[in-house]
């Protein structure tokens, strides 16, 4: 695990060590994102990057649905409260499919880092609670 740092975010980054990502790319849109939508730091998220086996673990599990997945979102703010001993907001995590990924940068004809950020910037949203119509 990765942790990328700074007085604004921590971005806890776990990648399989089959996948390669940009991590900077990623805290770059995390960041962005962030303070496009308003909001203060210090923040904490979760990212990973996994295969299809542990996706469709994690689908069958929180979703009911035995199959793989590209993203798979679990904000803090759902279920019980949290009381956190510090000031920093922690939203929760994203798990994305690195393998999903890369068959949908192909059939779209994209970069797959360009996929992964435009997943993480989802999955970011979800956690803020801006959910697609």
């Amino acid at each position: 695990m990765n942790t990328l740092d700074t007085s604004y975010a921590t971005i806890l980054l776990f990648v399989e060590s089959r996948y390669r990502v940009d991590r900077k790319r990623v805290r770059n849109t995390i960041i962005s994102t962030l303070k496009e939508n308003g909001v203060q730091g210090p923040v904490e998220i979760s990212i990973a990057l996994v295969g299809d086996r542990k996706m469709r673990e994690l689908s069958k599990k929180y979703k009911g649905e035995d199959k793989t997945r590209n993203i798979l979102s679990f904000p803090l703010s759902e279920g019980d409260p949290v009381v956190m001993p510090t000031d920093t907001l922690r939203l929760g995590d994203i798990v994305l499919s690195y393998p999903e990924i890369i068959r949908e940068a192909v059939r779209d004809e994209v970069m797959v880092d360009d996929r992964v950020n435009e997943l993480v910037e989802h999955g970011l949203l979800h956690l803020l609670g801006l959910h697609h119509e």
